[in-house]
């Protein structure tokens, strides 16, 4: 996927997109010279680890702390 698409699916600007790419939270694949490609289940996986993190992080709807 482009960074792009990724951020269109993500609902976050094309920055950042690039500043998870850059810092590895994102792996992607160089196209070129400063071109980048997400594969689709690099999307899905980080998107599966930030929704759990931020879940045990926030604690389910409901929860008490």
């Amino acid at each position: 996927m482009s960074v792009a698409e990724v951020a269109s699916v993500m609902d976050v600007s094309k920055m950042t997109v690039y500043r998870l790419v850059n810092s590895g939270h994102l792996p992607a694949i160089r196209t070129g010279g400063r071109s980048f490609r997400v594969p689709t289940s690099a999307l899905r996986e980080y998107l599966r680890r930030e929704y759990v993190r931020n879940d045990v992080d926030h604690g389910a709807p409901g929860d008490r702390r």
